[in-house]
């Protein structure tokens, strides 16, 4: 009986093996679709409302076409440049849209291009911090940052700050846009509505 199971076993065993070696062989076409050249292609964790912007960098891959994969820096003036393609507008897009662009512009080169973009790193959005705080400066915001968060990344408010009227800035289509936080109300967990999330752009001033 100890045999039988011990046989089973062992069935069993090299059939897992044997289902998860053709998956990996099944896996790895879409793999070299992904990575273009087989290496890992590293990406970021996007926001639900990212778009490519300055200083971003990107990894274009191309299947089949190695010679127009790259890794490219958004440029300031919002393109990138490709081989063949030259240069390509990339900020204000999303990864798909990039994409869908790209393929367009390659199809009058080869035919039936495949393309992926791949946000390796998000450099383009950030909060900024001034006044009186231990690190005034610009942090990326590569998710949700709240402005107690900010200031803790700041180094906290310094001596003689007016923590109460700490003033979040923000520039929007219809103009300027400012909120009031009273910081230490905040830390003591009052009017917690005050602490609102930072979106891209924001600065915060600490009086």
């Amino acid at each position: 009986m100890t045999h039988l199971l011990i046989r089973s076993a062992l069935v069993v065993a090299t059939w897992a093996t044997l289902c998860v070696s053709a998956d990996a062989r099944q896996a790895a076409p879409l793999q070299e679709l992904v990575q273009g050249n087989g290496a890992p292609v590293a990406s970021a964790i996007l926001p639900a409302d990212y778009v490519i912007g300055p200083e971003d960098v990107l990894s274009i891959v191309f299947w089949r076409e190695k010679e127009m994969s790259t890794d490219v820096v958004v440029r300031p003036d919002g393109k990138i440049s490709l081989p063949l393609l030259k240069d390509v507008q990339a900020a204000g897009y999303t990864p798909d849209q990039l994409t869908a662009t790209l393929v367009k512009a390659a199809s009058k080169y080869i035919g039936q291009p495949n393309a992926t973009v791949v946000v390796k790193a998000i450099n383009s959005r950030k909060v900024f911090i001034v006044g009186k705080v231990a690190k005034p400066g610009a942090f990326p915001l590569t998710g949700d940052m709240t402005v107690l968060q900010l200031i803790a990344l700041a180094g906290d408010v310094v001596e003689y700050a007016k923590s109460k009227s700490v003033v979040v800035v923000r520039q929007t289509e219809d103009g300027e846009w400012r909120f009031k936080v009273n910081y230490k109300d905040v830390l003591r967990g009052k009017n917690a509505g005050q602490n609102i999330l930072l979106k891209p752009g924001d600065t915060v001033i600490v009086p």
